[in-house]
């Protein structure tokens, strides 16, 4: 009888033999219901075989083998195996958290044919409802029998943007004959692009980007796009998506975040109208992120845009992968399995033999010093794309004089002041949300903590309450110091909710808009927001790292800058390249278009050489010098690290546990040829207690990626023996968070 090895959602490094009657080797790549202990699972055939290490008689059967989908295609598999070992990660939890979450179930995806959706009519019964008889109150039933008067048509997406409850109110109008419930089948459009616009000239130097991933498009390179903001990097992958769809190929394009795809989708169904585009995020409900994929995997989209999952996604024609803002830290998930989407992309690139493109304004030193030393094609866009435009000219305001006791120098109003005049519109950049991040009582000294986390509790002004960022938990604002009784408790500092109450004192018939976590936390209010800033309906933005990335607003003229200080002197060795990035990228938000862009940055240190890169839009330079700060004190890119992450609800077991794996880590050193090994001791993490654990991790650091992947998997093996019921433990390859 045919054994199948089974990939399952559990913390064991291993797959599970099971028999099964039915199988085949061309199951290899299905799902598979399998009994385990007491429950069911959901697992995916990693091999049919013969033989198995466990006794035939105490073999357990599989329940069912799921037919509905196409199998995980052997490429897709050997990316996730090679995932598995190189983050150190029991392969079943890699395989089933990459499939969406309707195949993580123990039910078939029932499909008729093709990828099919639902669309509602009225049917002459329900045109006969009397809507007097109604009561005014049910909006819901209002609204619907307003969308679908006439012969109007409502797919899924237009009745969820109704209200959540419309789809079950349409399922019940469904069942009295009111409504009729047709599935339709999305299909693939085979006609070539067409474009609803001209095409852009392109600058000599996206011409030379072009054309030298053109000329060696069909094999495997990795191209690093440095252009500086407004250069047109969007424009150069738009070429290139071009390329491959000519040759009927697929296109994979990554982006750090959902914020991003909006506006990133947009551009290409207007230069690609007639070719099926997919959106793979966070912000798809169940059913689309599963149509999405089936649409991926069954070759029907030929663009696939998504965040960091996505990379994932099976693609049998796939021809080109593109990551935009690699430098992104986003691109590396921070729990669970701890990967890079960025370096996997040029994994899966490099397995099926084509181009891949890196693009940032600000690459990241990794992927810099891969350029410098040859292993990358260095592709340069040193000119802004539209005529006229240039970079934004960048000062520096000293505030160390006297520190302005609105947060905003005179310099800084004034300039706004001056936008407003001529209509222009401003944006106040500060990567702080809330009101203010301490509250503070001046009689004692008492600050607000999280009792959770090692944190201070925000002050949300707004909705009277401290929050914790970290951990979610919220608490009423106190009318006096728990400690010492004292009433003149205060804020401390400045958010993003104190620096929109300043700018409205001062300019109190400006329109302000304030866009951070708390503002956009509704469903499509990004998208709401985009539109209102095109349409010049703004005149001043006040915002965080959520307008820093990639975003055009053609009518900004000034960007300022608040408390970028805080990076400055971080004990994170990367916090230099972070805030440079971040600076840069922000900086770039200004004179995009033909209006000139100017950038003031609040600062007590304005001869730091970072600030001095900046002014002078030389990200070289920077980078050239911390590389060479790196080389000496033995950081990446110089070295490969991994850091062994522990917590637990009491300090002493990870301390204990973490002590233990120190030695082990000495006993595999000792024992083997090559000591290029660096064991450092077990020391806590920046955030000591988040979301009421204690954590505490311990770094090993190699000059050679081989020697230390070698010692990973022995030191990983033996991790993996040691007790854990009160310890969680976690391997984290290439860390960029300590």
């Amino acid at each position: 009888m045919p054994i199948l090895r089974v990939a399952l959602n559990v913390p064991i490094d291993t797959l599970f033999d099971y028999e099964s009657a039915e199988a085949s080797p061309s199951d290899i790549g299905l799902r598979v219901c399998v009994p385990f202990g007491a429950r069911k699972l959901i697992g995916v055939i990693w091999d049919v075989c013969t033989e198995s290490v466990i006794p035939v008689d105490k073999l357990k059967s599989a329940i069912a083998v799921f037919r509905d989908i196409q199998p995980l295609p052997a490429e897709l598999m050997a990316l996730l195996s090679f995932c598995s070992k190189y983050y150190h990660h029991p392969l079943g939890m890699v395989v089933i958290n990459s499939l969406p979450v309707k195949l993580r179930r123990i039910k078939p995806a029932v499909l008729k044919s093709g990828i099919q959706d639902v669309i509602y009519t009225l049917t002459e019964s329900g045109r006969q409802i009397d809507r007097s008889s109604i009561p005014v109150r049910n909006t819901v039933m209002h609204k619907l029998l307003e969308a679908l008067s006439g012969d109007t048509q409502l797919d899924a997406q237009q009745v969820r943007k109704i209200s959540v409850r419309a789809a079950k109110l349409l399922k019940q109008w469904t069942a009295k004959g009111w409504v009729e419930e047709k599935q339709y089948e999305i299909l693939p459009d085979t006609n070539d692009s067409a474009r609803k616009i001209p095409l852009l000239e392109l600058t000599l130097e996206q011409s030379v980007a072009v054309n030298s991933v053109f000329t060696q498009f069909n094999q495997f390179n990795t191209w690093l796009l440095h252009g500086v903001t407004g250069s047109g990097k969007t424009e150069v992958y738009l070429r290139l998506i071009e390329k491959a769809l000519s040759e009927n190929k697929q296109t994979l394009i990554l982006i750090p975040e959902i914020n991003l795809t909006p506006q990133l989708e947009a551009v290409f169904r207007v230069r690609f109208t007639k070719t099926p585009i997919v959106s793979l995020h966070s912000g798809l409900n169940d059913t689309e992120r599963l149509r999405g994929w089936l649409q991926a995997q069954q070759g029907i989209a030929r663009v696939i845009l998504g965040t960091r999952l996505a990379v994932f996604t099976p693609l049998p024609d796939l021809g080109l992968v593109i990551v935009d803002e690699e430098h992104d830290s986003s691109f590396k998930q921070q729990d669970g399995l701890r990967y890079s989407a960025r370096d996997l992309a040029v994994f899966r690139a490099k397995q099926v033999q084509i181009p891949v493109v890196l693009g940032s304004a600000t690459p990241s030193l990794e992927s810099y010093h891969k350029a410098l030393t040859g292993r990358y094609h260095h592709l340069r866009l040193n000119h802004r794309a539209v005529k006229n435009a240039a970079l934004p000219q960048i000062d520096c305001i000293d505030i160390r004089s006297g520190k302005p006791k609105t947060g905003l120098t005179g310099q800084l109003i004034h300039a706004v002041k001056d936008c407003l005049s001529q209509r222009q519109q401003s944006l106040i950049f500060i990567n702080r949300r809330g009101y203010a991040p301490v509250l503070l009582c001046r009689s004692c000294g008492w600050t607000a903590t999280c009792r959770r986390c090692s944190s201070r509790l925000v002050v949300h002004l707004q909705d009277k309450k401290l929050s914790c960022h970290h951990c979610g938990h919220s608490e009423g604002f106190p009318y006096a110091c728990p400690r010492c009784g004292d009433p003149d408790i205060k804020p401390f500092g400045r958010g993003t909710q104190r620096v929109e109450e300043t700018l409205s004192e001062l300019f109190p018939a400006a329109r302000i808009l304030r866009i951070d976590r708390d503002s956009i936390s509704r469903k499509n209010a990004w998208q709401q927001i985009l539109q209102t800033i095109h349409r010049r309906e703004v005149d001043i933005l006040i915002g965080t790292q959520l307008l820093a990335k990639g975003h055009d607003f053609p009518n900004l003229a000034l960007v300022g800058i608040l408390d970028s200080d805080l990076s400055l002197f971080s004990t994170d060795f990367r916090a230099g390249e972070r805030l440079f990035a971040q600076l840069m990228q922000v900086s770039g938000r200004a004179g995009r278009a033909e209006i000139a862009g100017r950038v003031l940055i609040q600062t007590e240190y304005p001869g730091h050489p970072l600030y001095q890169a900046l002014q002078q839009h030389n990200y070289d330079a920077l980078a050239r010098n911390i590389l060479a700060e790196r080389k000496v004190a033995g950081f990446p890119p110089y070295t490969f690290q991994a850091l062994l992450r522990a917590e637990a609800h009491s300090i002493n077991t990870v301390t204990d546990f973490l002590h233990t794996a120190h030695k082990l880590a000495r006993s595999i050193v000792d024992s083997l040829k090559h000591k290029n090994i660096e064991i450092f001791d077990p020391v806590s993490a920046a955030m000591a207690r988040l979301k009421g654990m204690e954590r505490a991790h311990l770094l090993i650091q190699s000059g050679s990626r081989q020697d230390l992947q070698f010692f990973l998997t022995n030191w990983y093996r033996q991790l993996s023996a040691l007790p854990s019921s009160k310890i969680h433990w976690i391997l984290d390859v290439d860390p960029i968070e300590f």
